[in-house]
């Protein structure tokens, strides 16, 4: 590749520069979302918990039907390429496949996945913040549930009214009215002392940060009804960017935050940081 004049991207494995970088107009991610994505945060130059999220990353290309020939060793070795190329010590890093180069409509061509990692720069969270829940739910028996798809349209619709509503999340039930997860993100609650987190049979994505959180400190996973919300002692939600992040209020309901739980993960979670960036 030319010496880059800008940010780098990475197509099916070839770096170009993003004012440059394209797919097809007939790509079935662009078409219709026939694809899945991971969302990595970048710490210290290196890409965090590579193993798990392409771990997940297979799940979810295997729940599409979506083979991709690339192995894990060259994915690895290409963000690593991009990382390096855009000279990130911190960021964040998308990886996302598609099913590639379709007809118009929901059949598949025959051409091949389309693989594009893309780094950008971390979102400044602040330490706490405020989610709503949404009246439109997510359904635990679709045939995506839990999986990391780039069919996203109703997380933008429910974000947007999130923020219509002074909140920086978005907060789903299932179709049985149980407490499901964000737009973006996984939510725990503490009651009495007992931190709970949605069971992942409610149709909650299996959130690597949820992962790592509930091998670090003790949580119960508990079918929850959504109502039970008003309730509870405190809350916080994890994802690949917030990390740990409280949560300030619930429907405008304040609650402590950080509560003594959420204090507890996020400080478990931060030193996992500092030891370990492939646990």
């Amino acid at each position: 590749m030319a010496e880059a004049t800008g940010p780098v991207v990475a197509i099916d494995g070839r770096l170009v520069d993003e004012a440059a970088a394209s797919v097809s107009a007939f790509d079935h991610g662009l078409t219709v979302g026939d694809g899945v994505f991971e969302t990595l945060q970048i710490l210290r130059s290196t890409p965090f918990a590579v193993r798990r999220h392409l771990v997940r990353l297979r799940r979810s290309l295997a729940g599409l039907g979506i083979d991709l020939p690339v192995d894990d060793t060259a994915l690895r070795a290409t963000m690593a390429e991009v990382v390096a190329a855009n000279h990130l010590e911190t960021g964040r890093l998308r990886l996302t496949v598609t099913a590639g180069v379709s007809p118009l409509g929901s059949d598949r061509g025959a051409a091949g996945p389309t693989v594009v990692v893309a780094t950008a720069a971390m979102p400044a969270w602040d330490q706490t913040t405020a989610v709503v829940t949404v009246p439109w739910p997510r359904n635990e028996r679709s045939a995506v549930a839990g999986l990391k798809t780039t069919s996203y349209a109703e997380n933008v619709v429910a974000l947007d009214r999130a923020h219509t509503r002074g909140a920086s999340e978005a907060i789903f039930a299932n179709t049985r009215d149980r407490l499901c997860e964000g737009t973006g993100s996984n939510i725990f609650v503490g009651v009495h002392g007992r931190l709970i987190t949605p069971p992942l049979s409610s149709g909650c994505l299996a959130g690597i940060t949820r992962q790592l959180v509930c091998g670090l400190v003790d949580v119960d996973e508990v079918d929850l009804d959504v109502a039970e919300l008003a309730g509870v002692d405190e809350a916080f939600l994890t994802s690949s960017t917030r990390d740990v992040q409280a949560i300030a209020s619930i429907d405008g309901r304040s609650l402590p935050a950080p509560g003594p739980l959420t204090a507890a993960a996020a400080t478990a979670f931060a030193a996992l940081l500092a030891r370990d960036l492939d646990p």
